[in-house]
Formats: structure tokens, C-alpha cells, sequence
């Protein structure tokens, strides 16, 4: 089976993302065919700054390097550096409804979080959709909040197959893993965007002070406490192994348990689970060659599969190949 999934190189990389998205990718990695991209094309939506987002792109290579993926099982690539994707997106906008772009939750999220409603931010589904269908990808892990545009690149792909009578575009289905959304610090979903995340490769200190933020309520220590219900449980749940989630469950129900000593264990796990990474990444900064030869050997190889791909869609649309793809 082929895995495609990508992460935008907009921001550094927090817990929503490590827990909602690379650690399946890695997971992935020694059971399927494994394309993974560094989505700098989608970036541009938020981030128009060129040094910030080269810095960005490499920073976020070099976090999947860190964090254990392995280039000689999954092709880890910079989406840019495969042309052929921006151009399957407009084919696709050329068969699909302004309507099924105008149903997209994300873009209503992130205009009334303040983000620029700019149509590239608009068009986001479609571009997506292309980097999905472009790779003949079977399966795509994602957040529940992404479920939608993989619902919008099988509908893109049955556009465009009934539009020119074909099979040529194959229909992917998402894939959810353990922790599909991760709560922020104030229990809202973890994002850049909304400065509610906890960096794993920044500060420790800085990663300390936000997890004793974690918003909580005003239930007394000795009282009982529902675990599901509880931001700074979530959290731990995600970084304790399960005997000692089940142990902290118990102890919320009986009582005497107070949020204080639970962020304080979240800080211990995240520590465990982190620190050794973020010598692993500063290790790659240090010598950056090494994440560009990944990522361009990455997308020789991610580049010809989207050829492949490319070469029937433009037979079916009656648009020559250029000699270069001949």
C-alpha cells in the first residue's frame, strides 16, 4: 500500500504535530510505501518571508530526520521541487465546483482565527487534492480535522475520472491514528496559529513553563476528577506508556490527585520523549548538506511517480507532453 502525507513547513514543530501526524509517519514507514513532503507550497499561504520559509522547509526536514524517519524507507521530499503537482491542481480546478470549496471547514476556521483569506488559502483543497492524487496514494494519515479535503481530493478524483470517462486518478481514503486532534494548552486544538502549542524542539525551559499552563479547572486536590475531561490527562495520556495512563485514571477517580503534580510528570515524559531528538536535529543544522541530500535524492524519486501520473492525465485531457517528459 502507498502512504502519503505532508506537513507544512510554516511554523516549528509541536506536539499536535508529532503526536497527530509523525509519529504514525514513522510508524508507517516499516509497514507500507511511504511518500512524505515538506509542503512549502502550502506554506506561502501564512508564511511570505523567503529566508523564513528556507529556514522553515529545512528545520522541518530535519525534524522528521531527528524524530526517526528513514530515507531509505520513506521518500522524504520538498513538495516545490515537484512542478508537476501545482499543475494537476489546476486540471482539477478546472472540473470541480466553487460549491465543494465553499463547504471547506478549514478555511472558515482559519479566516476567523485572523489568518488572510487569500484564495490560494481558498484553493488550499485543490492543491492538496493534487498532492494526494498526483503520488496514486492508497492512503493518507491525517487529523480528524483533515478528513474533509481527503473527502474532496475522492471527490476531485471522481470528477475528473467520470469528466474523461477513465480510471486514471485513484481514490484515496484517510487513515486516523491513535491521537487524531491534540488539545492545546487551553484545550482548544494545538496549533501555531492559535499560541497554544508546545514546541518540541525549542527551549526545555520555554517547554516546561507552557506545560504548566495547561489550562485546567478549579476542582479541589482531594476531589474526584474525570480523566477525559481533563487538557493536562490528554496530554500525558499521549506521552505515558498505557499501564501509567491507567494508574493516573484511577487516581483521578478516587481523589487526591492535583493538577500540579500531573503537569509536573507531563514536563518528566515530555523530557524523556523529546530531549534526545533535539540533539538529533541540532546535530543535522549543524551540517544542513545532509538534510538537502535527502530531500533532493526524496524528489527524483517522488518526481517520477508524479510523471507517471501526469503523462495520463494529459493523455486523457488531449494536452501534448513536453519533450522533456517524453
Amino acid at each position: 500500500m502507498r502512504v502519503l502525507s505532508g506537513i507544512q513547513s510554516s511554523g516549528t514543530l509541536h506536539l499536535g504535530n508529532y503526536f497527530g501526524a509523525m509519529k504514525q509517519h514513522i510508524e508507517l514507514q516499516y509497514q507500507h510505501e511511504c511518500f512524505y513532503f515538506i509542503a512549502n507550497y502550502h506554506a506561502l499561504t501564512t508564511v511570505q518571508d523567503a529566508d523564513r520559509l528556507r529556514r522553515l522547509t529545512l528545520e522541518t526536514a530535519a525534524g522528521y530526520l531527528a524524530a526517526g524517519l528513514d530515507p531509505a524507507k520513506a521518500t522524504l521530499f520538498r513538495q516545490s521541487d515537484v512542478p508537476e503537482v501545482t499543475e494537476l491542481a489546476w486540471i482539477l480546478a478546472t472540473v470541480t465546483g466553487k460549491g465543494l470549496l465553499d463547504r471547506a471547514h478549514s478555511f472558515k476556521d482559519k479566516t476567523t482565527k485572523g489568518i488572510a483569506p487569500s484564495m490560494g488559502l481558498f484553493c488550499y483543497p485543490l492543491l492538496m487534492a493534487a498532492d494526494i492524487l498526483i503520488y496514486r496514494s492508497d492512503c493518507v494519515p491525517v487529523g480528524r480535522d483533515q478528513v474533509q479535503h481527503i473527502e474532496m481530493a475522492q471527490d476531485m478524483a471522481g470528477y475528473f475520472n467520470n469528466t474523461y470517462k477513465c480510471n486514471v486518478l485513484i481514490r484515496p481514503e484517510p487513515r486516523l491514528g491513535h491521537a487524531p486532534v491534540v488539545p492545546g494548552i487551553d484545550g482548544q486544538k494545538m496549533s501555531k496559529s492559535y499560541g497554544n502549542h508546545i514546541e518540541i524542539f525549542g527551549d526545555p525551559s520555554e517547554a516546561r513553563k507552557r506545560i504548566m499552563s495547561i489550562k485546567t479547572d478549579s476542582t479541589p486536590v482531594e476531589a474526584p476528577k474525570d480523566p477525559d475531561r481533563c487538557n493536562a490527562y490528554t496530554i500525558l495520556k499521549l506521552l505515558a506508556s498505557e499501564s501509567e495512563a491507567a494508574d493516573w485514571a484511577g487516581r483521578y477517580r478516587a481523589g487526591g490527585v492535583g493538577y500540579g503534580e500531573v503537569k509536573k510528570r507531563i514536563a518528566e515524559l515530555f523530557g524523556q520523549a523529546f530531549d534526545p531528538m533535539r540533539q538529533r536535529r541540532a546535530e543535522l543544522l549543524a551540517h544542513p548538506d545532509r538534510v538537502e541530500t535527502v530531500l533532493v535524492a526524496g524528489a527524483s524519486q517522488a518526481r517520477r511517480e508524479a510523471e507517471i501520473t501526469m503523462r495520463a492525465v494529459r493523455e486523457v485531457c488531449g494536452i501534448p507532453a513536453s519533450s522533456s517528459m517524453e
